[in-house]
C-alpha cells in the first residue's frame, strides 16, 4: 500500500467495530508479524494524517517518515517504530472519532490494538522497567491509605524536592508532575454499605445501584464516592458498596502486561456479575475503570458470558442518572447556583458510546439555578501514568496547552472533569500558564453542591 494511494481511496463512513483481541494465540506475540502489521498501518496513516493533533504518537510518526531519507515510510528505521508505540496512552479516540479506515472498511485498521499488541510484545520480552510497573499497581501503594501517621508522612514527603527526586530516579516519576495525595480515612471505610433496597418498579433503568468504588476514590479521593451515595440517597436510589474488589486492570493494560489484567478480571467479574444477574446498574465513577469493563474486557474476552452480563450492567453515573431523568425519575429540586464552570469532557468517556452525559446534566441544572457552562472536548493530555513519568511530562502538558487555554475561556469560578487525573492535570497546567482557576470540583461534587446536599 503506498501512502499516495489513501488519498484517492473514499474512507469508511460506517459506524466503527471492533473486532476482538486476539490476544490468546501465540502468533499474537510474533514481533516479526507485528512489526509487519504496523508497517501496514503506518502506511496509510502517513498517507491520511487525520489523528496529528490527537497525541503525541501521529507526530513521532509523521516526523520519523518526513526527516527518513525517503519521505515515504520505507525510509523509517523498524526499529523506530518503538517510538510511535511509547507515545500511545490507548484512548481509543483515532479509533472511534477520527480515522475513516476502521472496520468494517476492508483495509481493517486497528491503530491502538496494534499498539497494544505491541506493548505486550515489549512487557513480555522484559523491557518494561520496575518503576512502570510499580506505578500500575494501584493496588499496592494504595495500601498505604487510611495508615494514621503515614498517610501524613508520606504526602508531605512526596511534597519535598529531594523525595521527588527520588522519585524520578527510582520510580520515572517527573519532578514537576502532580501527583495524587493518599486519603487519610478509605472511601471503603467512611461510606455506609448499602441502604435499603426497593424493588426495580419496571423502571428502563435499574432502580438500584451497585457502586465499584475504585482504586482512585477508595485510596486518593472518597469524597467523589461520598458526593454520589448523597446523590442517589437523595433520588431515593437503594444502593449497596460492592462486596469486594480490586484494581479494574487499566493501568497493567496500558502496560501491555494482559496476563495481570487476567487476574483482576478473573477477581472482579464473579464480584460483579452477581449483582448484574440481581439486576443492579454497576456504577463507577472513574472513566477509565468503566471503560475497562464496557469495552477493554469484553474484547479480550469475547466468549465469557459473564464479562458480557457485567458489561451490560455497567454504567457511568451521568449515564444512569439522565437515564433515570428521562424515565422521569430524577429530582430536579436544585437549590445552589454554581457560577461559571469550565467542563473538560475526557477521552474515556468520549469513546463510550454515550453521548455527553455529565454536559446534560449541568444544563439541566442550568434550567433551575445560575448555571454558565463551557465545554472542553480535547484530550488533556494525563492519559493514566502517561503524563507522570518523566520521558511524557512535558509531553504531557504540551498536548493539554489548547484544553488549559479553553478552560480559562470566560475566568471560570470552577473547572471539572470526570477523570480526576485529567481535572488535576489540567489545573497544573493553568495554573503554571498564569491563569489559576478558582476552585477544581469532580461533577459529582458539584452535582451535590446543586442540590444543596452539605459536604
Amino acid at each position: 500500500m503506498s501512502s499516495s494511494s489513501v488519498s484517492n481511496r473514499e474512507g469508511n463512513l460506517e459506524a466503527p467495530t471492533r473486532h476482538p483481541l486476539d490476544w490468546k494465540n501465540p502468533a499474537f506475540y510474533d514481533e516479526a508479524a507485528c512489526l509487519h502489521e504496523m508497517e501496514r498501518i503506518f502506511d496509510i496513516c502517513h498517507g491520511c494524517r487525520r489523528c496529528v493533533s490527537l497525541c503525541q504518537s501521529f507526530p513521532t510518526l509523521f516526523d520519523l517518515v518526513d526527516e527518513g531519507a525517503s519521505g515515504e515510510l520505507d525510509g523509517v528505521d523498524k526499529k523506530d517504530f518503538w517510538k510511535v508505540v511509547d507515545q500511545c496512552y490507548l484512548c481509543d479516540l483515532c479509533y472511534m472519532t477520527k480515522c475513516p479506515y476502521v472496520p468494517p472498511h476492508p483495509w481493517n485498521l486497528d491503530f491502538p490494538h496494534t499498539m497494544l499488541r505491541a506493548k505486550a510484545i515489549k512487557f513480555k520480552k522484559g523491557e518494561v522497567g520496575a518503576g512502570e510497573k510499580f506505578l500500575a499497581s494501584t493496588d499496592v501503594h494504595g495500601q498505604f491509605a487510611g495508615i494514621p501517621v503515614v498517610v501524613q508522612l508520606v504526602n508531605a514527603v512526596n511534597k519535598t524536592a529531594l523525595a521527588r527526586q527520588a522519585l524520578d530516579r527510582t520510580l520515572g516519576v517527573h519532578p514537576k508532575a502532580w501527583m495524587p495525595e493518599l486519603a487519610g480515612w478509605r472511601f471503603r471505610w467512611g461510606a455506609a454499605k448499602s441502604t435499603v433496597q426497593a424493588a426495580t418498579n419496571g423502571e428502563r433503568t435499574p432502580g438500584r445501584v451497585a457502586v465499584f468504588s475504585t482504586c482512585y476514590i477508595n485510596y486518593n479521593e472518597p469524597g467523589i464516592g461520598h458526593d454520589l451515595l448523597k446523590v442517589l440517597a437523595h433520588n431515593e436510589i437503594p444502593y449497596v458498596l460492592v462486596e469486594k474488589e480490586q484494581c479494574c486492570g487499566m493501568p497493567k493494560l496500558e502496560l501491555g502486561d494482559l496476563e495481570a489484567v487476567e487476574r483482576h478480571k478473573n477477581a472482579n467479574i464473579p464480584v460483579l456479575e452477581k449483582y448484574a444477574r440481581e439486576g443492579y446498574a454497576i456504577l463507577s465513577a472513574i472513566p477509565s475503570c468503566t471503560l475497562m469493563f464496557k469495552q477493554e474486557l469484553p474484547l479480550m474476552f469475547p466468549g465469557d458470558e459473564a464479562v458480557q452480563r457485567v458489561m451490560e450492567a455497567m454504567w457511568d453515573p451521568f449515564e444512569y442518572l439522565i437515564a433515570r431523568h428521562k424515565d422521569g425519575l430524577l429530582r430536579t429540586d436544585f437549590k445552589t447556583a454554581l457560577g461559571k464552570v469550565s467542563y473538560h469532557v475526557p477521552c474515556h468517556g468520549r469513546v463510550q458510546k454515550i453521548g455527553r452525559k455529565t454536559e446534560e446534566m449541568f444544563r439541566l441544572i442550568g434550567q433551575t439555578v445560575e448555571l454558565k457552562l463551557n465545554t472542553v472536548e480535547r484530550c488533556s493530555g494525563h492519559a493514566g501514568t502517561y503524563g507522570v513519568k518523566t520521558p511524557y511530562h512535558p509531553v504531557a502538558m504540551k498536548i493539554g496547552r489548547p484544553v488549559f487555554k479553553a478552560m480559562a475561556r470566560d475566568e471560570p469560578d470552577v473547572i471539572a472533569s470526570d477523570c480526576a487525573l485529567a481535572g488535576h492535570h489540567i489545573a497544573q497546567g493553568m495554573d503554571e500558564a498564569g491563569t489559576p482557576a478558582r476552585a477544581l470540583r469532580h461533577p459529582l461534587s458539584l452535582l451535590r453542591q446543586a442540590y444543596g446536599l452539605g459536604d
